[in-house]
This record gives C-alpha cells, sequence and structure tokens, in this order.
C-alpha cells in the first residue's frame, strides 16, 4: 500500500458530536434533502451539479460513448466506497486510533444482457456488490470488526444499496419553439 499523508485526527469530530447532540435534541433539525440537476451535454456525456460541484459522466466506447469521464454505474461503487471511507475514519477518530493508510476497493460483476435488453430474465444492473477494506493501522482485529460494522450500520450509500428505496419520476416538457 502507498502511504498517506493524511490523519483521522483532522476529522471535526466536535463539530461531528455538536451535530449529532443537536439533532438527538431537536430531530426536525437533522432533516433535510440532498439534490443534484444533471444535464445531456453530448452522446452519452453528461454534467452533474451537486451544491457547488461538478461531476461529468460518459460511457465506454463499446457503449456508444467517448469514454472521457467516469461510468454513472462507477459512481455507484464510488459512493458506496468514499461514504464507508467517511464511516472508518470517524469511527477511528471515536476510538482514538489513526490509520497509516485506507483503502476501500468496491467492484460488481455486470452483465451487458441486461442493460443491452437483450435477456428479460438478467437485470441491466450489478448482480452483487463487493468491497474489501485495506487498512494499515495498529489496530487490533476485532477492533477493526467492529469499526466494519459501525460503518455499515451507519452508511447513507451502504443502507440505500442493501434496502429498497422508493424511486418515483414525472417528466416535464420544455415548450421549444416550431420552427416555420
Amino acid at each position: 500500500m502507498e502511504n498517506i499523508t493524511g490523519s483521522c485526527c483532522t476529522l471535526d469530530l466536535d463539530t461531528f458530536q455538536k451535530t449529532k447532540a443537536h439533532v438527538s435534541a431537536n430531530p426536525e433539525a437533522g432533516k433535510g434533502r440532498f439534490e443534484t440537476v444533471t444535464e445531456w451535454r453530448d452522446g452519452a456525456q453528461a454534467v452533474t451539479k451537486a451544491r457547488s460541484f461538478t461531476l461529468e459522466t460518459d460511457e465506454p466506447t463499446a457503449l456508444g460513448g467517448k469514454d472521457q469521464h467516469i461510468d454513472p454505474m462507477e459512481l455507484l461503487l464510488a459512493s458506496l466506497g468514499t461514504c464507508l471511507t467517511i464511516g472508518w475514519v470517524t469511527q477511528a477518530r471515536m476510538r482514538g486510533l489513526d490509520y497509516r493508510d485506507l483503502r476501500i476497493k468496491v467492484s460488481a460483476p455486470f452483465d451487458l444482457r441486461g442493460y443491452l435488453n437483450l435477456d428479460p430474465k438478467v437485470r441491466a444492473g450489478f448482480s452483487e456488490l463487493q468491497y474489501t477494506v485495506e487498512v494499515d493501522t495498529d489496530a487490533d482485529a476485532a477492533t477493526l470488526e467492529e469499526i466494519r460494522k459501525a460503518a455499515e450500520k451507519t452508511s447513507p450509500m451502504f443502507d440505500n444499496i442493501l434496502n429498497p428505496t422508493a424511486i418515483s419520476g414525472r417528466v416535464t416538457k420544455l415548450s421549444g419553439t416550431v420552427a416555420a
């Protein structure tokens, strides 16, 4: 593993604990909403805005894209990996631990027959997700297992992927100009 220069100690645990106490005393304060806006650009390329951040996506060339940006399926893997990483750092910080290195690899098999609508029995998405945590730390195996369980329990992405989440959609047609 490549050593990193970061530290779990840079996580602002004081603010985290203050937020936790505030939400515990005022449950309504913990409710909110995230929103993203994705705009199609060209071919399979799109640009997504989330708060002040921008993310570009594309498809691999075999699926008609230009392979210039991350694929949306990879974003799902990245979302799980980054959310679990935050959980691992938070749990370490709460225990007074630090890592010399922490890496979470997330992978998932896919079968294009679902996406390409070639076989109705094959899912368009992943059939399963697997992740591996590679960690360099002085913590013992029992503590690392506690951290794994706590990180999974408190990860919003882990929860959203593991449990069915209702999805609803609607279409709003924009009025366009009609050529004469």
